[in-house]
């Protein structure tokens, strides 16, 4: 019997056809989308994010992907942008500098800075090292090469993907609610912006997610839909070492296997028999493989999905985040248990005791997979929904300027200018989501003796700078920071996308719940004042953040007043906001008149590529105890109760391994769940999978000796019979060694 979800889809699948027969799906646009494998370093590299040093990956919970959006005028195919979405805490200069080389050898001037937006879901659990400014990765040990080429290789094959599979094609828009999947972090900064203002609004964050749905016209099939809401990426807490891509990956994998299946009306279960305890004596006699050799690819015949371009590719992407966090359960003392200082989020004067908790608390895992499942759960509503077709001209606008020194015309023609980059001892104090340091608290604007001399060892601020960033106390002025080179960025890229009546804002930084809902307002009013009548009350703004670089935080002139984490953030002075105004406008006036925009020679984003440290070591070369071969079983899966794992159970093995620094295993993975189907082993879940984990340590009685857990929490949807777990790694012998590939499983175990 088909199911209510079943029959809609296919009801909506057969009007979207009809329409395209009769003409309403006119395919004015060329339309594609792309998806590729961008997991980092799944072992000793730091993630980038909480700025901990402790937190350095071992393992994978579910791999991280750049997803890629093409859309171009079939009259005009100049007329076009591309946009990707970052399983990545931000996007980075440098890779967007490095992506455009690449695909300047492919496709000559059609991708420019101009009309490429690179964005980042600002996951806190991605590996670092990719920033080329010296605070960005200071934790990592300075740029990490393999990091860094991960993101690039993953954007340009997402872009390649989505240009090779254009085609005639329509884009519809939806916009909808989300309820409980994020809570203002700092409401007592909120509370400082205007009363009639903020009573606008019926809330202290923006609930509203705006989606876009990509429909084939040939076949009336969709190809794509790509979100933004905005929630911070920290449901994975500081303590957590697997690579994620937090809520909005999960998301993300939660969309594409919820259409994939939908579309195919299929299931990843294998049927087998149900006689459990015949299968209970048949598994006693499959034992572990041991290790064996295998290639490069090997691991990629393994994936449960395969990613061959031509996949649906659903894309969560973040928003002005800034002071949203996605622990909507609040912040409480981890000593008494009792709500944090309102003002400060600390306990008795302790940031380091005042911790967010998420709605799986204390489980982070199940806070992702929830606030994920919300996010997703609409998306499926206003995908399934969206009728409102987007008509209109292809365009953009880009521009570079230099945040440090730009002079801003408030209202009444007074002149005010922004800051070199500065941080405050909120910014030291941290967050709910990651407090920081003890002795610093949110909202401080004063900073002690002690700290104040080892900020000027240092570099000592200059008294224009003590005053230009009141109310905030400079603790770090990275903005006169040069040595060894530039600590934070001076140019910022500032970029708007238009598709019909839809705006997107490329902001290079994390605008709080106001700010952004200011910028909005003002692009929407310069759009609709002198765009002729091309602009009206249905034209819709969104803010895509961190886009193009990453420069942290952006509150309110208010929000600066308190100096919260996200004020004492806000790098470049109390005017910040009031600048990305001003200069936004200056954009939007330009593609309201059809105008090009000037763009001073001179401000262009450096390339510290030959300057930029690189501290942290090659990988030792791997090491095994005597009589063992990589792959091999150290533990196997031991026998439940009952002899048979229930739904829910976590079946594990570990494997005698190599570091997973060795290789990435791109578009492959670090771990299987094969299941038994007559004769043959079929892969049915990976690491791509939020149920399977792969986690990577060194041995303890070795510093050279590395172990591989697989850990399965059997699904629900998992159905009962026979399986194994297999886990895939490289091995060097030596640094000028070359790689060599292997594979082992584990004994066979009953599901039922």
């Amino acid at each position: 019997m088909m199911s209510r979800k079943s029959y809609r889809d296919s009801h909506f699948l057969l009007l979207l056809v009809a329409l395209a027969i009769i003409g309403v799906i006119n395919g004015e646009y060329l339309i594609g989308v792309g998806s590729y494998d961008m997991t980092g370093p799944a072992a000793e590299v730091n993630m980038m994010g909480y700025a901990s040093m402790e937190q350095n990956s071992a393992g994978v919970h579910f791999r991280l992907r750049a997803r890629a959006f093409i859309v171009a005028d079939q009259n005009d195919q100049r007329a076009r942008f591309a946009f990707v979405n970052l399983d990545a805490g931000m996007a980075s200069q440098l890779v967007t500098v490095k992506v455009l080389e690449r695909l300047r050898s492919r496709y000559g001037t059609l991708y420019t800075k101009e009309n490429l937006a690179i964005s980042g879901i600002h996951t806190h659990a991605g590996p670092g090292g990719y920033l080329q400014y010296l605070l960005y990765h200071v934790t990592s040990l300075g740029f990490v090469q393999q990091s860094f080429d991960a993101l690039v290789n993953a954007i340009e094959q997402s872009v390649v993907q989505a240009h090779e599979n254009l085609k005639p094609g329509s884009v519809f828009i939806n916009t909808g609610v989300v309820e409980n999947a994020g809570i203002n972090r700092s409401p007592s900064a909120y509370l400082l912006n205007p009363a009639e203002e903020r009573a606008r609004y019926p809330a202290n964050v923006d609930k509203e997610m705006t989606l876009l749905k990509f429909v084939d016209s040939a076949s009336g099939k969709s190809i794509g839909a790509f979100s933004w809401y905005a929630t911070h990426g920290t449901s994975m807490s500081r303590d957590n070492k697997l690579i994620s891509g937090d809520n909005k990956g999960a998301a993300a994998r939660f969309f594409e296997d919820w259409f994939t299946s939908t579309e195919s009306n299929s299931s990843r279960s294998v049927p087998t028999p149900s006689n459990i305890s015949k299968l209970i004596k048949k598994v006693r006699s499959i034992k572990a493989t041991g290790g064996k050799p295998c290639d490069n690819s090997t691991s990629r015949s393994f994936k449960a999905r395969k990613s061959d371009g031509s996949q649906f590719v659903g894309a969560f992407c973040q928003s002005n985040v800034g002071d949203i966090s996605p622990n909507v359960l609040g912040a409480f003392c981890t000593d008494s248990g009792k709500p944090c200082d309102f003002n400060h989020s600390s306990c008795h004067g302790d940031v380091t005791l005042c911790k967010g908790r998420g709605p799986g608390y204390p489980d982070d895992i199940l806070s992702t997979k929830i606030i994920g499942e919300r996010q997703f759960n609409k998306a499926v509503d206003l995908f399934m929904s969206a009728t409102k077709e987007l008509t209109g001209k292809v365009d953009y606008r880009h521009v570079y300027q230099n945040f440090s020194e730009i002079e801003v015309e408030l209202s009444g023609k007074t002149k005010v200018r922004t800051c070199p980059a500065a941080l405050g001892p909120g910014f030291a104090a941290g967050t709910t989501d990651g407090p920081g340091m003890f002795g610093f608290q949110q909202g401080d604007t004063e900073i002690n003796e002690l700290w104040k001399k080892v900020r000027d060892l240092l570099k000592e601020p200059s008294q224009f700078q003590v005053e230009c960033q009141k109310p905030k106390a400079v603790l770090l002025s990275s903005g006169e920071m040069f040595e060894p080179y530039a600590w934070t960025p001076e140019i910022l890229p500032i970029q708007i996308l238009r598709l019909g009546k839809l705006i997107i804002l490329s902001v290079p930084g994390e605008l709080t719940t106001m700010a952004g809902r200011r910028l909005r307002e003002a692009v929407k009013e310069t759009l609709l004042s002198n765009g002729g009548g091309e602009f009206d009350d249905e034209t819709h703004v969104v803010i895509a953040g961190p886009t193009n670089t990453y420069s942290q935080y952006v509150a309110t002139f208010e929000e600066y007043e308190q100096q919260r984490y996200e004020a004492a953030s806000t790098l470049y002075g109390p005017h910040t906001l009031s600048a990305y105004i001003q200069e936004f406008n200056h954009l939007a006036l330009a593609m309201a008149k059809g105008r090009g925009v000037l763009q001073p020679a001179d401000w262009s984003p450096p390339d510290l590529s030959s300057k930029v440290l690189r501290l942290l070591a090659d990988p030792f070369p791997d090491s095994l105890p005597g009589g063992k071969k990589f792959g091999d079983i150290k533990q196997d899966v031991s026998e439940p109760k009952g002899g048979s794992f229930k739904k829910g159970n976590r079946p594990s093995a570990t494997f005698w391994s190599a570091n997973a620094r060795n290789d990435l295993l791109t578009e492959g993975t670090f771990a299987a769940v094969e299941k038994l189907q007559g004769q043959r082993w079929i892969p049915v879940y990976d690491d791509d999978d939020f149920c399977l984990y792969f986690k990577w340590k060194l041995d303890n009685s070795s510093l050279y000796t590395s172990l591989a857990t697989i850990e399965w929490e059997v699904p629900e949807e998992a159905s009962s019979g026979v399986y194994r777990l297999r886990h895939f790694g490289s091995s060097k012998k030596a640094q000028h060694y070359p790689i060599e590939y292997f594979t082992g499983a584990s004994s066979a175990f009953t599901v039922s």
